[in-house]
């Protein structure tokens, strides 16, 4: 065996691989050269090693040799065109593996020179606004070429009525790198009448430099972007049917001050001077008046004796005959403090005095602790309502006709405490605590 001058060992192949250029999405290739110094037949196994192993393949992958023989093999590079292969130089290496002497493997590199490739990906919306003075547009640009470019927009239109505003105005941005950029659009003279008014626009989008490249920079293939098309609708700032409203009420005005107005007022002029005429005065009727604000008695109030009973009922009431309530009765409240115990039904009461009747017309319930249970409220044999405690803490019920509850009939309620609630202090408490205040008219009965 004589080894080459790239062997490290018995059986090693010379190797020899040149550098390689290549833009993603193109394909490009090297060769490799495989020589078997040794003195026995032997195969080798060839494999891409590295960065570029994704996108990178050896043909054929294994070569047997005779001693003293070669064979050349070629490598295909083929990178896609991603933002994931940056510009610049990368790795590349083949590793070498002899069967009969394994020991002997190599790995021989190069280098690779990804060329650079540009495009802009670029979207508006929406592509259409509708406004009085300004529109607001929201631009998506994404970089999908394999260098960092930094960018700017460049708006046009028919004639000079739109102002743009771009935030941020050039922004950069890294391979695969995406941003959002908010465009404003204003007018600064508005529609006042009339239809609204189209104006379409475009806007380019560019990389900052891009006209300046150098010739002798490596671009495979312009990337043609057109320009996004878009429309500000502005809108008049009194609409079309605001003028017919406008002269219909005209209209109504100077109809209302040449026709209504003149006759309103001769109506109001014959009025006055009817109700100032003189009345003539039937006869007979002077001898049967009397002196304003005097009675036949010579009283104030057409006759009414002074200290007679006016029947208001504002005091204790007055008793009537055949056991009936007097006028309104007397205002009254009671009030039941009910405590139960957890997981109990209790009921508390308050009965109707003898020879009375209470025309209840409020009741307030309080459960000030937040206890959770059940509540049932009943006026003699009339149940009211069933609440659940856990959904309130202060209700009231108000009646505008008084329910009336007869002479020793009673006012309950009925409590199933569940759990007990914590009160102001903090502390739970134990056992449940409500309160029913009712309140209405008291009126005695005669017997």
């Amino acid at each position: 065996m004589t080894p080459s001058a790239a062997s490290s060992g018995p059986g090693a192949p010379g190797l020899d691989i040149p550098a390689v250029t290549v833009t993603p999405g193109d394909i490009a290739t090297t060769s490799l050269t495989v020589r078997n110094d040794s003195d026995i037949v032997e195969a080798y196994d060839l494999k891409v090693v590295g960065d570029c192993a994704a996108w990178t393949t050896v043909e054929p992958e294994r070569v047997s040799l005779y001693p003293g023989t070669s064979e050349t093999v070629t490598l295909r590079l083929a990178p896609p065109r991603s933002p994931e292969i940056r510009a610049g130089e990368m790795p590349l290496g083949v590793r070498v593996l002899p069967n009969e002497h394994p020991e002997s493997v190599k790995v021989l590199e190069t280098t690779v020179h990804v060329g650079e490739f540009h495009e802009l990906k670029t979207e508006l919306a929406p592509r259409r606004r509708r406004g009085w003075l300004r529109g607001r547009y929201l631009l998506a640009v994404r970089n999908q070429g394999n260098t960092p470019v930094q960018v700017r927009f460049a708006p046009g239109q028919a004639g000079e009525e739109l102002g743009f505003t771009f935030a941020p105005a050039e922004p950069k941005l890294e391979p695969g790198e995406s941003t959002e950029v908010r465009l404003r659009v204003r007018t600064a003279k508005p529609v006042w009448f009339g239809n609204p008014v189209v104006r379409p626009f475009t806007v380019d989008t560019r990389e900052t430099g891009e006209q300046e490249e150098t010739a002798g920079a490596r671009w495979d293939e312009p990337v043609v972007r057109p320009p996004l098309d878009a429309e500000f609708v502005q809108i008049p700032i009194f609409p079309k049917w605001l003028l017919a409203v406008l002269a219909a009420l005209l209209a109504l005005l100077l109809a209302w001050f040449a026709l209504v107005r003149p006759a309103v007022r001769s109506a109001a002029e014959e009025a006055a001077t009817e109700a100032v005429q003189p009345r003539a005065t039937p006869p007979g009727d002077q001898a049967g008046e009397e002196s304003p604000g005097t009675g036949t008695n010579n009283q104030p109030g057409g006759g009414q004796k002074s200290g007679a009973a006016t029947g208001s009922g504002g005091g204790g009431g007055s008793s009537t005959e055949g056991g009936t309530a007097t006028g309104g009765g007397q205002q009254s409240s009671a009030t039941i403090d009910l405590k139960t115990g957890t997981g109990q039904t209790k009921t508390g009461t308050y009965k109707v005095p003898e020879k009375s009747i209470f025309g209840v017309t409020d009741i307030v319930v309080a459960n000030f602790q937040g206890d959770e249970g059940v509540m049932t409220i009943t006026f003699g044999d009339r149940k009211i309502t069933t609440i659940a405690l856990e959904t309130f803490r202060n209700q009231d019920y108000h009646w505008v006709t008084p329910i009336k509850i007869s002479e020793n009939d009673t006012v309950t309620i009925n409590v199933t405490c569940t759990k007990p609630g914590t009160p102001a202090t903090g502390r739970q408490a134990q056992e449940c605590n409500e309160v029913l205040n009712v309140s209405g008219a008291l009126s005695r009965t005669t017997e």
